[in-house]
């Protein structure tokens, strides 16, 4: 970490802007709705494509747009209503010649300052506030007072303003260590949350190693890497210093003086910015790896968000159990330890979120949760519903290019359509209590490619119909006007409110303290926050309202002790609270309490757990880590039922701890028939996790069961875990293939055709024979692979093998044969007259033994059901034509050969100490790493090219037709 001086360089004329999420009013009790109709707002600007569809009470303005700034990633909003943009002209460089688009790289990324000075709803000024080589593609900006703190990989940035000149005095290196350099799965934006300290998080794209300013150091990772020439290396199992593992994405907190850094939540895939509301509930959203499975959560904190294994070792598709749909087993959600994941909202590319707590845009807007969905060009908005522990997220869509943003799109057809380029990629509430939308802009959304050369972006505003908002003028030298910071809506502003306050400390008490009755109650919680750091009589007076009638003051204060450290001798009272939500940061609290301690709440909270709520459930497995045999012991002897009659309360609790003690029982359960298949299954997954011999034991007793399901089940168990958690608990017998002649007979040939001493013409002939045979193509891949094939015998049999009956072997000479077939362009094919009922023949004759649409096919490459949400003709018959160019994070291929001479090839689904491929028949092969050679990761996807699977472009304007017109 480094301080150091910084001149900051003068130019200015360019701005970045960012995309707005809305989330809908949470009340704790109390449902709100959004006006349902949309209307048309727009301000024209280069084309059709500026008009924003929004409700009828509401109206959209084209605030700002290139040249004013370019390419903007995230935004924040500072006092005074200037918009600051993080711009990433750099973004992805290595993807495009420098000529092809407008770059600034020599000099770095840029943060902008937007303003609009004659106050007419429009920026008319920008500025350059540091251009920066240690910004490559920046994702995000908080402007907090005097510092500026930016998010860029593998650095959390301030830069600080000392004499307000808008140009930086100084730079420090606040955090680095973050992996994901030039990557979209990296660190994102920081926000001040309602406790004073600074939240941020960090996509997958690690190994994370990250040291505070107290010598505290985070380790974490998975098996992810890739995505840019910069991610090399990654690899799970990693412990913290608090010795733990974390792993994939996460949701971080840390204090302002750069100590106490801390994991709040983990195993994200790509979460593009957390929020928090005023009571200290924290939302995400989170990007997939298929087109049907993205999702919008509230983050329990410590969750475990569940898209690798719990530790990084694997992808979700290797844990995939018979039986689950993609939602289920790619977010681990019969997993025990793994928290619910929320509403899901289907293809998409979901980007910046943010809460909405102003009173400015109405009462029905007040505690909007917003979501912004750049693949989808569409703002989703919640109403949160208190459910529980939890909450229900029903999902409108608010804001959008298009008239109706419903769940299917009709313009895939219209490729001039500049409405699909409004991509936003944040949204932030400005102190006017005007919502703030950045528009990326561009035909295509993710991090593979990019069709805009300019840079262009746009920002929004989203205001009351009618009603002209202004930024209010804030004095912060007063306690008034403090206190009116602190009710700002824009979330760093009311930051510096707090700040502000708590300087002043116990002589403030009285202001504060008089907003628990403020008309708005995110305006209450805030007080409670404030009024724990406000010396002792402020705690005191949060004490109290331990026993308030208002559930949301009791949970806020709760908190807000516990975040000053004040919290322990609160917790049997607490446990006893009637909200579940109370009870739920009760468990939360006991996590690294001793058994002693903790003990006496836990069976508190197993008292009141109503048997079905898994927040709840999560909660007290969170509380019970490490004292998992004696909170066994309770339930045990408080449920004393037989394992056949055990009530929903003892049956999830010994899923969620399964512990050694319980696997007896949860034996016999599982192979009873008096209860139902899913209960057995549930027994079936709580040994499945349990890491001991004795598992091994009864799964093995459980695969000879007389009852189909349970024997099915055990058996895909141990062949599962073999190669993973129980890979040194058992002597695993390795399956002996008894060598046929044919096979021998290949080998004998491949000695010839290896043999560089023979005539050349024969090895030639006898290499194509191999090509054409159902063994020797496998064993010529083989030789290609390991370089023992020459060049001019690959080319002389690439037709041949092409055309192999085996489709792994046709799938991997894709990667290691020269192609002999045509160019296929896209724009003649995307004009062609498309015949959907042949493009499904094509597809099933095809595409099928690979992908499955609909309710056929096979599941080996991504599912291409909702393909029609997620491309529009164009980017789809890219995808088909040239695989290779935009393939799907965690369906890129390797090869491995092993020290034997044995070559594998496929998708890594497992990595550790045994190394999981899937082939592209589906079959896994499981190699153990002390006996790899080389392991690759391949250029090329392992989906072949149209011309090797003999495809011409009237097929492939059918197939495509087929796809995007499925109902």
């Amino acid at each position: 970490m480094t301080s150091t001086t910084f001149t900051q360089p003068k130019a200015a004329f360019f701005l970045a802007g960012t995309v707005l999420l809305l989330f809908t009013a949470i009340q704790f009790g109390s449902k709100k709705h959004l006006a349902p109709k949309q209307s048309e707002s727009a301000v024209v600007s280069k084309d059709d494509s500026s008009k924003l569809y929004v409700p009828d009470d509401l109206e959209a303005t084209l605030w700002a747009e290139a040249p004013l700034f370019y390419n903007p990633t995230n935004m924040d909003i500072d006092a005074r209503g200037r918009v600051w943009i993080t711009e990433a002209v750099n973004y992805r460089d290595f993807n495009t010649k420098p000529a092809e688009r407008l770059s600034h790289k020599q000099k770095g990324d840029r943060v902008m300052i937007l303003e609009d000075k004659d106050g007419d709803g429009k920026a008319e000024s920008s500025k350059v506030f540091v251009e920066d080589t240690l910004l490559t593609s920046p994702l995000g900006i908080a402007v907090i007072g005097n510092k500026t703190i930016v998010s860029c990989a593998p650095n959390l940035i301030i830069y600080t303003d000392k004499d307000g000149d808008d140009k930086p005095d100084s730079r420090e290196v606040f955090l680095t260590g973050f992996g994901g350099f030039d990557h979209d799965h990296s660190l994102h934006s920081l926000i001040v949350g309602p406790d004073g300290k600074y939240y941020f998080n960090t996509g997958n794209a690690g190994p994370h190693k990250v040291t505070d300013k107290s010598g505290w150091t985070l380790r974490s990772g998975s098996l992810y890497f890739g995505g840019t020439p910069y991610n090399k290396s990654n690899q799970g199992n990693q412990k913290s210093d608090d010795g733990k593992v974390w792993v994939g994405g996460l949701a971080l907190r840390i204090n302002p003086d750069g100590t106490g850094l801390k994991v709040l939540g983990h195993n994200f895939r790509n979460s593009y910015e957390v929020c928090l509301d005023s009571y200290g509930n924290m939302w995400q959203n989170d990007n997939d790896d298929q087109v049907i499975t993205c999702r919008v959560s509230f983050l329990q904190e410590g969750g475990n968000a569940g898209y690798f294994s719990a530790d990084g070792n694997r992808f979700w598709q290797a844990d995939r159990r018979p039986g689950q749909d993609i939602f289920t087993t790619h977010w681990h959600q019969e997993d025990p330890g793994v928290m619910p994941a929320g509403d899901n909202t289907g293809a998409g590319s979901p980007t910046g979120t943010v809460f909405y707590e102003g009173d400015a845009l109405g009462e029905n807007y007040r505690g909007t949760l917003l979501s912004c969905e750049a693949g989808r060009n569409v703002i989703f908005a919640y109403q949160p519903v208190v459910k529980g522990a939890g909450f229900t997220l029903d999902r409108k869509n608010l804001i959008s290019s298009f008239p109706q943003a419903n769940e299917r799109y009709e313009w895939y057809e219209t490729d001039n359509d500049f409405r699909k380029w409004f991509r936003p990629s944040d949204a932030a509430v400005g102190p006017d209590g005007a919502l703030y939308v950045a528009d990326w802009y561009d035909p295509v959304v993710g991090g593979h490619a990019m069709k805009d050369k300019k840079g262009y972006g746009r920002i929004y505003r989203i205001t009351p119909k009618g009603k002209k908002l202004t930024v209010p003028k804030i004095d912060f030298s007063t306690t008034a006007g403090l206190i009116e910071a602190l009710k700002n809506p824009a979330i760093n502003v009311r930051a510096l409110g707090f700040e502000g306050l708590k300087k002043k400390g116990e002589t403030v008490i009285g202001d504060v303290k008089k907003l628990l009755t403020a008309e708005n109650p995110f305006h209450q919680a805030r007080a409670i926050w404030l009024m724990s750091q406000l010396g002792e009589k402020g705690q005191k007076e949060v004490e109290t309202l331990l026993a308030s009638s208002n559930a949301a003051h009791r949970l806020t204060a709760f908190r807000a002790l516990k975040s000053v450290g004040d919290a322990e001798k609160h917790l049997m009272q607490m446990a006893k609270d009637p909200d579940a939500a109370v009870r739920r940061e009760v468990g939360i609290a006991l996590r690294d309490l001793n058994v002693k301690k903790s003990l006496p709440v836990i069976k508190e909270l197993i008292n009141r757990y109503d048997g079905e709520d898994p927040w709840m459930l999560e909660a007290i497995g969170t509380a019970a880590l490490g004292k998992e045999k004696e909170v066994y012991a309770y339930v045990h002897e408080k449920f004393p039922s037989t394992p056949e009659k055990w009530e929903n309360s003892k049956a999830n609790l010994i899923w969620r701890l399964h512990p050694t003690e319980a696997i007896n029982d949860l034996k016999m359960r599982a192979s009873s028939e008096k209860i139902s298949p899913s209960q057995r299954r549930k027994a079936l997954t709580a040994i499945g996790f349990i890491n001991d011999k004795k598992a091994v034991d009864a799964m093995v007793s459980l695969s000879k069961s007389t009852l189909p399901d349970v024997s099915t089940q055990a058996s895909w168990w141990l062949n599962f875990r073999k190669t993973n958690d129980w890979a040194d608990l058992a002597n695993w017998e390795e399956a002996v293939v008894a060598m046929s002649p044919a096979y021998k007979k290949m080998l004998e040939i491949k000695k010839t055709v290896a043999d560089k001493n023979q005539d050349l013409s024969t090895r030639i002939e006898l290499a194509k024979k191999m090509a054409a045979d159902p063994d020797g193509g496998n064993i010529l891949v083989d030789m290609q692979v390991q370089g023992q094939l020459q060049d001019t015998i690959a080319k002389s049999v690439s037709e041949i093998i092409f055309k192999h009956p085996d489709q792994n072997v046709r799938v991997i000479a894709s990667q290691f044969f020269p192609r002999n077939g045509k160019v296929l362009k896209t724009d003649f094919i995307a004009r062609m007259s498309a015949v959907p009922s042949n493009g499904e023949k094509v597809f099933f004759n095809t595409c099928a033994a690979c992908h499955k649409h609909g309710e056929k096919g096979a599941e080996i490459g991504p599912d291409l059901t909702q393909i029609h949400k997620k491309f529009d003709k164009a980017g789809l018959l890219d995808a088909i034509i040239n695989p290779s160019a935009a393939m799907g994070f965690g369906y890129e291929s390797y090869t491995i050969v092993t020290k034997a001479g044995e070559t594998y090839f496929g998708f890594l689904m497992s990595d550790g100490a045994n190394v999981v491929l899937k082939d592209a028949s589906g079959q896994q092969h499981a190699v153990k790493a002390d006996q790899i050679k080389s392991r690759e990761k391949m250029p090329l996807s392992m989906m072949p090219e149209p011309t090797a699977l003999n495809l011409n472009e009237q097929d492939l304007a059918d197939l495509t037709g087929y796809l995007l017109n499925f109902k």
